[in-house]
C-alpha cells in the first residue's frame, strides 16, 4: 500500500461491501480494494455509528483478501477503544491479510464523515492512537507477530475541517503524521482548491514532504465529485470510493423488488441480472470439477 506512485497519478480504491464484490474489483484490474466502514455497517442492517465489533470487521478484511488477492485498506472507525485496542486492531487486521487501516479522530459514537454534529477527540488523545498503532505496525513489519509480512500501512483521518476549519485539519494531520501516521486522510473537504490547499499546505510542514494522501470520493456528502486524474495532479496518492458500489447494488435491488411487486415476475428485469455462468467465472467455479482457494 505504501509503494511509490508515479508523479502526477493516483491509485483507485472500489470499496468491496463483501467478498464476491472484492473478487469483481480485483477482475477489473484494481490494484487495491478498500472495506467501508460505513459498507460494512448498513450491509449488517446497522447505521454507521461504530455498533460493529473488531471480530466482524477483521472477518469482512479477511474474506475480501482472501477472495480478491488484493491488497486491502480497511476502516478501523476510532479504533474499537482506546490504545491497546488500537494495537490489538493492528494485528487483528494484519493477521487477516489487511495492507493497511485508518482511525478517526472522532469521539464515539462517531458519525458519518459528511455529516454535521461530529465531535472530535483532543489532538494528544489521538496521537497517542496513532503512536501505538504505528508501534504495533513496526513490530509486524519486524516480523514480531508474523514471519516476513508485507508491510501494514497506518492511515490516520482528520474531520477538523467540519468542526475547527481547515487550519485544523491541516494542523491536526501535522500532529498525526509526526506521531507516525505514513498517510493522512482528510475527510469532509469541500472544493477542489480545498483539496489542493491541504496537499499543499501539509507537505510544507512535513521534512521532505513525506507522506502519503488518500483521498475519498464519496457521493452526496460535502466533496463534489472529482475525477481520478485532478486527485492525481493534486498530489493525493489514493482516492477511495467507499460506498458507491454498494449504492449501485441497492438501487438495483430495490427497482426489482419494486417490480417484481407490482408485477410478479422476474422477467422484466432479468436481462439486468449477472448470468450463472457469469457468476460462476467471477469465482472460478466449474461444475462437477473440485474447486481451489485462490491462492
Amino acid at each position: 500500500m505504501s509503494a511509490a506512485r508515479a508523479a502526477g497519478t493516483s491509485l483507485a480504491i472500489p470499496g468491496a461491501f463483501n467478498a464476491l464484490c472484492a473478487r469483481a474489483i480485483a477482475r477489473h484490474g484494481f490494484q487495491a480494494c478498500y472495506i467501508s466502514g460505513a459498507a460494512t455497517s448498513v450491509s449488517a442492517g446497522v447505521p454507521d455509528v461504530g455498533v460493529l465489533t473488531l471480530d466482524h470487521f477483521t472477518r469482512c478484511v479477511r474474506e475480501a483478501a482472501d477472495a480478491s488477492g488484493l491488497p486491502v485498506l480497511a476502516d478501523a472507525d476510532t479504533g474499537f477503544g482506546e490504545a491497546e485496542m488500537v494495537r490489538r486492531t493492528v494485528i487483528e487486521y494484519a493477521r487477516a491479510g489487511g495492507a493497511g487501516l485508518h482511525l478517526e479522530d472522532q469521539k464515539f459514537p462517531k458519525r458519518c464523515g459528511h455529516l454535521d454534529g461530529k465531535e472530535l477527540v483532543p489532538v494528544d488523545h489521538m496521537v497517542e492512537k496513532v503512536e501505538w498503532a504505528a508501534r504495533a505496525a513496526c513490530g509486524l513489519s519486524r516480523g514480531e507477530q508474523a514471519a516476513d509480512p508485507p508491510p501494514f500501512l497506518v492511515c490516520a483521518r482528520t474531520d477538523a475541517r467540519g468542526v475547527e476549519g481547515f487550519a485544523a485539519a491541516v494542523s491536526r494531520a501535522h500532529e498525526y503524521v509526526s506521531a507516525g501516521a505514513e498517510m493522512i486522510f482528510p475527510e469532509g473537504l469541500t472544493t477542489v482548491d480545498e483539496f489542493a490547499r491541504f496537499a499543499h499546505d501539509l507537505r510544507a510542514r512535513v521534512p521532505g514532504g513525506k507522506v502519503l494522501l488518500l483521498a475519498n470520493m464519496t457521493e452526496f456528502g460535502k466533496t463534489p465529485i472529482i475525477p481520478l486524474k485532478q486527485f492525481g495532479g493534486m498530489g493525493y496518492d489514493c482516492v477511495i470510493y467507499p460506498v458507491s458500489l454498494l449504492r449501485v447494488a441497492m438501487g438495483a435491488v430495490n427497482r426489482a423488488l419494486g417490480q417484481l411487486k407490482s408485477e410478479g415476475s422476474v422477467a422484466p428485469f432479468l436481462d439486468q441480472m449477472q448470468t450463472r455462468q457469469e457468476l460462476y467465472s467471477l469465482i472460478e467455479y466449474t461444475p462437477g470439477t473440485p474447486w481451489e482457494w485462490p491462492e
